[in-house]
């Protein structure tokens, strides 16, 4: 069985979505998924399937449809999808939680910087189906503005590192 670990966009964040981590852990095992857990009030949810990729997406989308009225979003990756973001960031010298990585559901486009507005000295690199920040002062007061940002969702990276060993703890599990 494969351990996916979902992001899931806008969920009680600023009061936008609500759904509990409980709801959801519910939610997850109603549709069929073991070993479920959940990371912080901020719809973060790991648990095994034996489905591909595709069909988990969608099932996950369609129960957080019929909960919520409307999917907010998700976003799939592996442990080593997790890993491989942590490992690859491009601001060694950021503090983890002054850098954010916004996944993507597919590869950002070639010009996903080109409306890059950073008044706050943020730095932005886009690899592949992430986009890394790192916020000087932190992300909390930026005027950052990059379109981009929007198709996806963003963890700090501590919160991408715990997800990852949370996912090799289950898998080893």
């Amino acid at each position: 069985m494969t351990v996916f670990v979902a992001l899931l966009r806008a969920v009680n964040v600023g009061g936008t979505g609500t759904l509990s981590m409980a709801e959801l852990k519910a939610l997850c095992e109603e549709i069929g998924f073991t070993d479920v857990k959940t990371y912080i009030q901020s719809g973060n949810v790991l648990f095994r399937s034996e489905e591909d990729e595709a069909k988990v997406q969608v099932r996950l989308e369609e129960a957080l449809a019929r909960k919520m009225g409307k999917s907010p979003g998700v976003i799939l990756r592996s442990r080593q999808a997790l890993e491989a973001a942590a490992e690859g960031s491009p601001f060694p010298h950021a503090k983890p939680n002054y850098l954010l990585i916004t996944f993507l559901p597919e590869a950002a486009p070639k010009d996903a910087l080109d409306k890059l507005v950073a008044p706050g000295g943020e730095e932005v690199q886009v690899a592949g189906r992430e986009i890394y920040i790192h916020y000087p002062d932190g992300s909390g007061r930026s005027k950052l503005k990059l379109p981009a940002l929007k198709a996806g969702t963003s963890r700090n990276l501590n919160t991408v590192r715990k997800l990852a060993e949370m996912a090799r703890e289950l898998e080893d599990g």
